[in-house]
């Protein structure tokens, strides 16, 4: 039996995901999982340290560590061999999911944390059931346990 999904807290979502090299004809092309691009932007971008970078991700180190890696080395491929990158799919949870009643059209934000141990189940304003989650940047959902969406493999 495999070991179950851990999910990675990410907190942003880039919305430019694919770059393609200048002059050159669209062909090959790089993958970057959405958590490879939140690596690189918190360790890159933000200068933190490997254990900021995991705690903030919610997992190891050297699971960073080997996320880090790779989209580096995905990086490196691209740019030198004149490959387009495109930033997609992957296994994360975004750190603030913001949901809408259907009712009232309340919007609210909920954390990671309450996502994974108690997800809302009812509007905070009206008590509805009638809720549902607001998609960003138009990525596509699917559905994981919990009721959490899931964000999973390659292109959609």
């Amino acid at each position: 039996m495999p070991r179950p999904l851990k999910w990675r807290c990410v907190s942003f979502i880039p919305e430019v995901v694919h770059f393609t090299p200048q002059g050159i004809p669209s062909g090959e092309e790089v993958c970057l999982s959405v958590e490879e691009a939140e690596a690189i932007r918190l360790k890159d971008t933000e200068g933190l340290d490997q254990e900021e970078c995991a705690q903030r991700m919610r997992i190891s180190r050297p699971t960073f560590h080997r996320m880090l890696e790779s989209a580096r080395k995905k990086i490196a491929d691209a740019l030198l061999n004149g490959k387009a990158i495109r930033i997609e799919g992957g296994n994360f949870e975004l750190a603030m999911r913001q949901f809408r009643c259907n009712n009232d059209g309340y919007e609210w934000q909920v954390p990671f944390e309450t996502m994974i141990s108690d997800p809302p189940k009812a509007c905070p304003e009206c008590d509805s059931p009638n809720i549902q989650p607001i998609p960003p940047f138009g990525f596509g959902w699917g559905r994981g346990g919990y009721g959490r969406p899931r964000f999973r493999g390659g292109r959609r």
